[in-house]
């Protein structure tokens, strides 16, 4: 397993996709599950097509919140075919304010319908945070 203070890899799942996601704070593991998410989908970015997106977004608690945030990447990238690549995220109890870089999307391999809550839930490490994430294909 990766030892560095933030990353995610690939966890087998019987009908769906699962990512393990691991960062020392919750603004880390939403970025960290973003790109894993893109990851995942086999995401291609244009260099060349740079654009700024700016996201609030408010939940009951951090679980809701990290697949409120995963959703609406998701939508952006099936409505507007738009992928993200930087992220500034600031959270504040169970609010983002998120500051995203990204642009079009050149490439895609695989397509993930929706974030589950299945089996969720964010819970302390020795590295910080952790999540197991299960998407729907």
């Amino acid at each position: 397993m990766n030892k560095s203070s933030q990353g995610h890899r690939e966890i087998e799942h019987t009908a769906d996709w699962g990512l393990e996601v691991w960062a020392p704070d919750l603004p880390g593991l939403m970025e960290e599950s973003a790109r894993g998410m893109f990851e995942l989908m086999g995401v291609m970015v244009s260099e060349d097509s740079r654009c700024h997106r700016q996201l609030e977004i408010g939940a009951d608690d951090r679980e809701q919140l990290l697949v409120s945030f995963l959703e609406e990447l998701l939508f952006i990238a099936d409505s507007e075919e738009i992928a993200f690549d930087g992220f500034l995220l600031n959270v504040q109890d169970t609010s983002l304010l998120a500051r995203l870089e990204g642009g079009f999307i050149v490439s895609r391999t695989k397509e993930i319908k929706a974030v589950t809550y299945h089996y969720l839930e964010i819970s302390e490490s020795k590295r910080g945070l952790k999540t197991n994430i299960i998407f729907d294909v």
